[in-house]
């Protein structure tokens, strides 16, 4: 959304006091920023999701395809593994997705009906401004007649100059009433409609990690049975990749 005020010749009675043009402003800017807030809230939420998505869609193809890993057939223990995570991933995904789709209703949808405002409001704030342009306009217009000599036919002209000028001051004078009275509502209402839609995130994202605690505290009661350390299984890992430096086809030369 931007402003930008046309440039015409001002007339020398001021129409529009300085601190009303200030109050717009301000208003007008808040707004302004409320709106690139909002339109760049809304992409990373579904940036967000959508790499959500790719996380766990990845998840359960490496679980996948770990449990078809050829190792599987031949030792045991190494296939309950596997499918006690592959089993996980996909609850995992589930989940996921449950959430995704939570997060899009209450989140993203409203995000993004939220911005399709700005435009309504971009075109308000244009209208208000050739208002502006058509009373100065005019306003100069009858300045020039009231600065001639007074004869009859400059007196008609500087009648219909008035009368020309009266429904279009009227107009300015209502739209920027109007924009006055409902920007600085439409901004502060803010809070009231995004605070369901964060609060609606958090229960979204405290239910998905809850339950991702419960499904990889149950994957690690099924494939953690030896008990060891996480310091005992770097330890029993360097052993064996030393083992497998000492054969001679991965020696160096």
């Amino acid at each position: 959304m931007s402003w930008m005020p046309f440039k015409i010749g001002q007339p020398k009675k001021q129409i529009v006091s300085k601190t009303v043009e200030r109050d717009f402003e301000r208003e007008y800017d808040k707004l302004q920023k409320l709106e690139d807030q909002t339109k760049k809230l809304h992409k990373d939420m579904k940036k967000s999701t959508e790499a959500d998505i790719a996380m766990s869609k990845a998840a359960v193809k490496i679980s996948g395809d770990l449990l078809n890993n050829p190792l599987c057939e031949q030792d045991q223990a190494f296939l309950e593994s596997m499918t006690a995570l592959d089993t996980a991933m996909k609850r995992m995904d589930s989940f996921n997705q449950e959430k995704v789709n939570q997060i899009s209703k209450t989140v993203v949808d409203p995000l993004k009906k939220y911005s399709s405002v700005f435009p309504s409001l971009n075109m308000a704030v244009k209208r208000r401004e050739q208002a502006l342009q058509d009373y100065k306009r005019l306003q100069s217009k009858v300045e020039k007649y009231e600065e001639k000599e007074k004869t009859g036919p400059i007196m008609v002209k500087l009648h219909q100059a008035r009368e020309e000028l009266r429904p279009v001051r009227e107009d300015f004078e209502s739209k920027n009433k109007q924009l006055l009275d409902e920007m600085p509502k439409f901004y502060h209402s803010r809070i009231d409609y995004f605070q369901p839609s964060f609060e609606a995130l958090i229960r979204a994202q405290v239910v998905y990690f809850t339950e991702m605690h419960n499904i990889f505290s149950e994957l690690t009661d099924q494939i953690d049975q030896a008990g060891l350390t996480d310091e005992q299984r770097e330890r029993e890992n360097e052993a064996k990749l030393n083992e497998l430096r000492a054969l001679s086809i991965v020696a160096d030369d």
